[in-house]
């Protein structure tokens, strides 16, 4: 780039020179060879050679020079190029965020159509998730300056629950997700609304999994019933779905049932979720 930059700036001098040096190596060959006449002998016997070897440097030269100038004009142009795609690229990227989030208001917005007593919510982002192999929390954008409590509930755009809110700031709060170790939620189960309590466990936790457990005497669970929020107790809004069975299993001689819940859902995709602020409770 220097060497261009000189090149541009020193041209004509750089030609000057170079015919200098011509006209010296040549006089000084034909006194070498014992042929120095009179001055004017060797101008007239010079002038073509000069005339055709400095035409050569110069046409030489223009065209480095030439060649230069276009390098560096596709040089620009190249960079302008990746400024355009740049720009184009962000556009696109804040196109396909406006898109996800008209889709996620309008599946909102029949949720609540549903359940008018679930038209208190806080739309917030997921900024951070916790790097702890044991627990599953996030971190929303949202807090205590907008209205969020400890306790919340935090749903997606299907009405699916994903978590609770468990610690507070004025800009931030952390939800304990559904699946964590600590997950301890009221629940129903199957068509005939078997009560049990969802309870978190490490293996299950580790495999994006909770379970349903404490099950009343002579509960009938099967792999594909859904698994909804019982209500009671009044720390979530009832009906909200939870997940549905997985895999029915036994311990304790087969005494005991209990299920494994998949997720309805998907937390390792989640990115915008809603804090219910206000529910009806159940008794």
């Amino acid at each position: 780039m220097k060497a261009r930059q000189y090149l541009k700036k020193h041209g004509i001098k750089l030609v000057a020179a170079v015919a200098a040096v011509v006209i010296i190596s040549l006089v000084s060959s034909q006194l070498a060879a014992g042929r120095s006449g009179a001055l004017s002998n060797v101008a007239g016997g010079l002038s073509q050679p000069l005339q055709r070897a400095t035409a050569s440097v110069v046409d030489w030269l223009e065209g480095v020079y030439s060649y230069l100038y276009e390098y560096d004009m596709l040089v620009e142009q190249n960079n302008a190029l990746r400024m355009q795609l740049a720009d184009l690229q962000e556009e696109v990227r804040e196109y396909s965020v406006a898109l996800e989030e008209n889709d996620a208001l309008r599946e909102l917005l029949g949720f609540v159509q549903r359940r008018a007593d679930l038209s208190d919510l806080e739309p917030a982002r997921i900024v951070s998730w916790d790097a702890s192999n044991y627990a599953s929390a996030f971190t929303l954008s949202k807090g205590a300056n907008s209205g969020i409590k400890l306790g919340d509930s935090v749903i997606t755009e299907y009405g699916a629950l994903a978590g609770q809110v468990i610690e507070l700031g004025d800009t931030w709060a952390t939800v304990r997700t559904i699946v964590d170790v600590q997950t301890d939620i009221g629940a129903l189960v199957g068509d005939n609304r078997y009560a049990g309590v969802l309870s978190g466990e490490f293996s299950a936790m580790q495999a994006g999994q909770t379970r349903i457990t404490y099950l009343a005497s002579g509960a009938s669970i099967f792999e594909g019933d859904e698994v909804l929020t019982s209500g009671k107790g009044g720390r979530f809004p009832s009906g909200l779905l939870i997940g549905t069975i997985s895999a029915v299993m036994s311990e304790a001689g087969g005494q005991t049932v209990y299920g494994i819940v998949e997720p309805a859902c998907d937390l390792g995709s989640l990115s915008q979720v809603y804090v219910v602020k206000s529910f009806e409770i159940v008794e």
